[in-house]
């Protein structure tokens, strides 16, 4: 079984209807892996380095896609083509350890442009991963540092 991973449970549902029975097309539900909520979660003495956690909300998904993958021939991802899909790909080929899954990205949802992306797989574009990791280690900091001296300075 081909294993195809996409962000959304429709966009799952659709592409399942193109496909024959080789594949298995799968929704990760969006993000699968976050920074923690309760701190920091970038070691700044480290280069910066992200320490990224399964939230709760992801961990049964995450299973489930763990033991799909362990089952499959082909991991496909699938997700969309942003600073987000990309870094949703790198997470979910991190996570199952899928170190040959292809990545293919398509613009629009029909039969023809998905066999077209399948026939094209590429790599994670690790310049859009990157991007997508600066933006949020730069929200976190901000978020999480600036915010209560703004809120205590402007907001008494």
């Amino acid at each position: 079984m081909k294993l195809v991973i996409v962000e959304s449970p429709t966009k799952a549902r659709t592409i399942s209807g193109f496909l024959g029975d080789e594949y298995q097309i799968e929704s990760s539900y969006g993000h699968v892996r976050d920074l923690p909520k309760s701190k920091l979660g970038i070691d700044t003495a480290n280069n910066f380095e992200p320490s990224y956690i399964i939230p709760i909300k992801a961990r049964k998904r995450v299973n489930e896609l763990k033991k799909l993958a362990a089952k499959a021939t082909e991991i496909i991802l699938a997700s969309d083509e942003d600073r987000e899909g990309e870094a949703i790909a790198w997470h979910i080929a991190n996570i199952l350890d899928a170190k040959d899954a292809k990545r293919i990205v398509f613009h629009e949802i029909t039969k023809t442009a998905i066999n077209e992306a399948l026939a094209n797989p590429r790599k994670i574009e690790m310049n859009l991963v990157d991007a997508q990791q600066a933006r949020r280690i730069l929200d976190r900091l901000v978020g999480y540092e600036l915010s209560p001296f703004l809120w205590r300075k402007f907001f008494r």
